[in-house]
């Protein structure tokens, strides 16, 4: 059976050592988040994960979903028993506005947690994550009544939330939605049209659903411009705001899928439901990025966190399991055999997962610290610079994040030998719910497109600009700290690959935009590499300040991973330039017909 706990000293480091959250008084909701208060937030979420979510992760896989006659969908045994504690902690208000519910605590908190409840159980917990970003959605641009009438209760978790967008026909391109919506005299839309792969759109877990629908009001301009967003609850609401009859909305299948079986995908049919307009008309993608963009930074910390369960097994595996002799002579001449971590290819497997995660987990938190000034701070100038950096980061956290934790599950299956391809032993289930983080809420070489075609020439590419200052300026900030040159130097290397890369799109791609194409996922990686090689400088830089001798075990593992990260790792950054420097004229010369 798998086994997890929540790396509450690692998460306690980063955000009073590294990012130094006690700084930012000046964003609301940070002064009422003390020290005690960490520590108690954590230490609560980490029981909530390792009591009620991790225990049912593994039996909830196996049983999965099951849909009955009338369309209602059962979760596995024990999810609605989880879901319960999780909502009546008050977890999915955590960083929303009291005015409606929520703690108002920092959301850098909040992304901190989810990590543990990722880990324990990422099928249950796509329920409330999910509800978070619709509630979000609606308190960004909802009218007022339907902030008041759907968000506390989500916020509370008495309600759940989902996001409808993709069609049978359509995926990726929107512009190609059928959903349409017909006014009613009263002012609401009927919306009649077929989503698929809904997540969490049918279940046992609340009395009430409450999804966010896309779809296009008759009349309407034809493509992305003219799609609009929906709010059409499962059940309508009396005049008190309660649930009352069923809304003309339903499950019509659940998907039999890779992986989070215990989250219900659904094929959702609107057959002339009542839905309200949320914000504009027209205007429904504008108004669902506020959901997508907190997805998409929520499945970035899926891909950490499935690495983050799936390393913790693998290591503890190789301690224990004894196989073979070390290379130099016993170890453990009293035993049959020495244990994995004798042999340097396990201990490779196991640094190159560790030295991802830790680094994941800094990038993870400072990019929600630079949410958290984007929408708390008083300054200006600071708002724009962190509002710059979370739309240039967010499809790299998305696609970095993802693409290395599915590896990394693999990785950590592979340390296991036949026993982690066997269910019991849990890895498989790590390899198979890592997956579907690089496929949805937009597909990893969509993120990369997305970041080398808008968000890198956004604004005169004043976002790259930004980064790229911040890292050289550190660099030279402690270009003589001993300690630190043996990270520094791979780090230096690293960003002038960055910016050669960087130059060479500006050069090529605008002419020939296939070479944006051919580049843009090496391109996601290399800068990913970058800051991961960054958030790794930034952790040392604290670990040698720290000469405290109650951690020197902890803080020596951050040297060490430091120091692995810089030289094993980070050379990747010199492959990724020679791929996109290469253009795309191989790449596209096969004509279609011989594939």
């Amino acid at each position: 059976m798998p086994s997890y706990q929540a790396p509450v000293a690692d998460v306690l480091f980063l955000l009073n050592d590294v990012l130094r959250m006690q700084d930012h008084d000046d964003l609301a909701g940070y002064a009422e988040a003390s020290p005690d208060i960490v520590v108690a937030v954590l230490d609560e979420a980490a029981k909530l994960a390792g009591q009620q979510l991790q225990p049912v992760n593994l039996s909830g896989d196996q049983e999965g979903c099951r849909r009955a006659a009338d369309g209602s969908v059962q979760t596995p045994k024990g999810f609605k028993a989880a879901y319960d504690a999780y909502a009546e902690g008050g977890w999915i208000g955590l960083a929303f506005d009291p005015a409606y519910g929520g703690q108002g605590l920092p959301y850098l908190l909040a992304a901190a947690v989810s990590e543990f409840f990722i880990s324990a159980n990422m099928s249950l917990s796509m329920y409330p994550g999910l509800t978070a970003g619709a509630a979000a959605a609606l308190l960004t641009h909802g009218s007022e009544e339907l902030k008041r009438l759907y968000a506390p209760k989500m916020l509370e978790g008495r309600w759940t939330g989902t996001m409808n967008l993709t069609e049978p026909h359509c995926g990726t391109d929107l512009g190609l939605l059928k959903t349409r919506a017909t006014r009613r005299d009263d002012g609401s839309f009927s919306l009649t049209g077929q989503k698929i792969f809904i997540s969490a759109g049918e279940h046992d877990l609340t009395e009430n659903i409450v999804h966010l629908v896309l779809a296009r009001i008759e009349g309407a301009p034809a493509g992305v411009k003219g799609i609009s967003l929906f709010v059409a609850p499962k059940f309508l609401l009396d005049a008190a705001g309660n649930p009352s009859e069923k809304n003309a909305v339903s499950c019509g299948s659940i998907e039999h899928k890779m992986g989070i079986h215990g989250n219900s995908t659904c094929v959702m049919n609107y057959d002339g439901a009542q839905g309200w307009l949320v914000g504009e008309e027209n205007r429904g993608l504008n108004a669902m990025f506020v959901m997508m963009n907190e997805a998409r930074l929520m499945v970035g910390v899926q891909g950490l966190a499935q690495s983050e369960v799936a390393y913790q097994n693998a290591a503890s595996y190789a301690r224990e399991r004894l196989q073979g002799r070390a290379l130099t002579g016993a170890k453990s001449p009293e035993k049959p055999a020495d244990s994995l971590l004798v042999h340097p290819d396990i201990r490779r497997i196991l640094l190159e997962i560790r030295a991802f995660n830790e680094a994941g987990r800094a990038f993870a938190l400072w990019l929600a610290l630079q949410s958290d000034i984007a929408h708390r701070s008083p300054d200006a100038k600071a708002r724009e610079k962190a509002a710059d950096l979370l739309g240039l980061m967010t499809p790299v956290l998305k696609g970095v994040l993802t693409d290395r934790g599915f590896d990394n599950c693999v990785k950590a299956q592979q340390v296991f030998g036949g026993h982690g391809y066997i269910v019991e032993w849990g890895m498989e289930q790590f390899v198979r719910d890592a997956r579907i983080a690089q496929i949805y809420e937009g597909a990893n070489g969509i993120q990369a497109l997305d970041l080398v075609g808008r968000k890198l020439p956004a604004n005169g590419g004043r976002a790259i600009t930004a980064f790229l200052t911040e890292v050289g300026a550190f660099l030279k900030a402690n270009d003589g700290d001993e300690a630190l040159k043996p990270l520094l130097g791979p780090l230096s290397a690293s960003l002038g690959h960055l910016q050669k890369a960087t130059l060479w799109l500006m050069q090529n791609a605008l002419a020939a935009p296939d070479n944006a194409g051919a580049a843009a996922t090496d391109y996601m990686h290399l800068l990913g590499l970058t800051a991961l090689g960054y958030m790794w400088a930034k952790i040392a830089k604290a670990a040698f300040a720290d000469a405290d001798p109650a951690r020197a075990d902890f803080l020596q593992a951050k040297r060490a991973c430091a120091l692995f990260h810089a030289e094993r790792i980070l050379p990747e950054t010199a492959l990724r330039l020679a791929r996109i420097q290469t253009g795309a004229g191989v790449t596209m010369s096969l004509p279609a017909e011989l594939f």
